[in-house]
């Protein structure tokens, strides 16, 4: 029986450096690409996060603008409504501006008056200073409810002395003191103008001003008007 000669060992090839070098660079970059995913996954588990987020605060948002378009609904709404209330609220106001004006129609207003000049008592001071500049004669004697210095005027006329308003007891001697300060014109005292005006509510004095500012236009386009002199004024306040 004839004898195998024995199997020889593997055959070992002789190692190329240039293909280690090659395996080892392959193997660093899939390790830095491994590490590069691995911080994009981070990232992305990051995005995914602040999209669900987003996602929320739009949700919000809109909630948001639902709830405005709906309030903005109900003021348009309250809006067209607005000229039929107005117009429901000129009448109560004309009643409430009415009545301002008639519970000042016994004051009158006194300007130019130098401060301190009325003393310790306003109302004695007014008493016999009327008397004096109208030269009217008073029966029964003047009389005030109240009478004091207004607030200090504005910066602009901080110049000038504050007015003093005065309360009349009578509404008649009220009437007879701006008639005479109509018809004399502006009074004098110790060499300073003094002029008399009655105590209208804010709203009748804009119409006032407005009425003197038109009025020149007025007489020239032929309007009758009648005249500012002394019943006119007066007649005004003793609605």
């Amino acid at each position: 029986m004839a004898t195998q000669p024995a199997l020889s060992s593997p055959l070992t090839l002789p190692a190329d450096p240039r293909a280690v070098d090659t395996t080892d660079r392959i193997l660093q970059e899939i390790t830095v690409v491994g590490r590069r995913l691995k911080g994009m996954d981070l990232k992305i588990s990051d995005l995914s996060t602040a999209s669900a987020s987003f996602r929320t605060d739009i949700a919000c948002f809109r909630e948001k603008v639902m709830d405005l378009d709906q309030r903005l609904t109900t003021v348009e709404k309250h809006v067209t409504m607005v000229p039929e209330h107005d117009a429901e609220l000129q009448t109560p106001r004309a009643k409430i501006t009415d009545l301002e004006d008639r519970s000042r129609r016994d004051n009158v207003c006194f300007f130019g008056i130098l401060e301190h000049k009325e003393g310790t008592d306003i109302k004695v001071f007014l008493e016999s200073l009327l008397p004096e500049l109208t030269g009217l004669v008073f029966s029964p004697p003047l009389e005030f409810q109240r009478a004091h210095r207004i607030s200090p005027l504005p910066k602009a006329t901080s110049g000038r002395p504050s007015p003093i308003i005065a309360c009349f007891l009578r509404h008649e001697q009220a009437i007879l003191v701006l008639s005479a300060a109509r018809s004399q014109g502006p009074f004098s005292l110790e060499g300073h103008e003094v002029r008399l005006a009655a105590d209208f509510s804010r709203i009748t004095n804009e119409r006032w001003k407005a009425f003197l500012a038109l009025r020149p236009q007025l007489l020239e386009a032929g309007h009758k008007i009648w005249p500012l002199q002394t019943g006119s004024y007066v007649d005004h306040i003793q609605r």
